[in-house]
């Protein structure tokens, strides 16, 4: 049972941690300190969600319905471009954090970004739904609830890990030009995830 779990952990560890609209968006409120609790909170309960979908069965159907993931790509391709725009300009109109922070997203358009990040990125779906749904097939029983608790239990530790963790960077953040080379390599994985999002789905 241990042993399942930490299989779940690790493997839940190693689709969330990567450099990704998601992760991206947390780290910017972890630096303003801006809804830093809820942000993480609606991440790690959408990812548990998606993963107990996934644990149920329903990974094997989605991964069946090509047509479905398509829409999802090409809506989740759409919002990634408008925000890389968004970073892109902000990048060139760089400002120090104290100043930064005063324009933070207030909670209700915070919560909808999120969101946004979350449900209309097609990877979500694969990574939680489909490949931790797939995998989990192998276990039976309590066996596979425990593989499930430990996939969701990495991504509670993530979100809050790189939400919170974030503002020990502070003092970093208090200069102009490291949000002019944050909002520029958010906008460039932005870029980057759209376009392949476009490319894998077009064919």
């Amino acid at each position: 049972m241990i042993l399942t779990f930490t299989e779940g952990f690790f493997l839940g560890a190693g689709l969330i941690i990567a450099i990704g609209a998601q992760n991206a968006f947390v780290l910017r409120q972890g630096l303003l300190r801006s809804n830093v609790f809820i942000i993480c909170l609606i991440c790690a309960v959408s990812d548990a969600l998606l993963i107990v979908i996934g644990i149920a069965g329903i990974g094997a159907l989605i991964e069946q319905n090509a047509g479905l993931l398509k829409i999802v790509a090409f809506a989740g391709a759409a919002f990634l471009l408008g925000y890389a725009l968004i970073a892109a300009k902000n990048a060139f109109y760089p400002k120090p954090m104290a100043i930064q922070s005063d324009k933070a997203l207030a909670l209700k358009p915070a919560i909808a970004t999120v969101l946004a990040f979350t449900f209309l990125n097609p990877h979500v779906y694969l990574d939680t739904v489909v490949l931790i749904g797939s995998i989990s097939a192998q276990h039976m029983g309590f066996q596979r609830v425990a593989f499930g608790a430990g996939a969701v239990l990495a991504s509670f530790v993530w979100f809050f890990a790189l939400g919170y963790g974030a503002r020990w960077l502070a003092p970093l953040f208090a200069k102009a030009i490291a949000w002019q080379i944050l909002d520029m390599f958010i906008a460039l994985v932005m870029m980057a995830l759209a376009f392949s999002l476009i490319w894998r789905f077009s064919a």
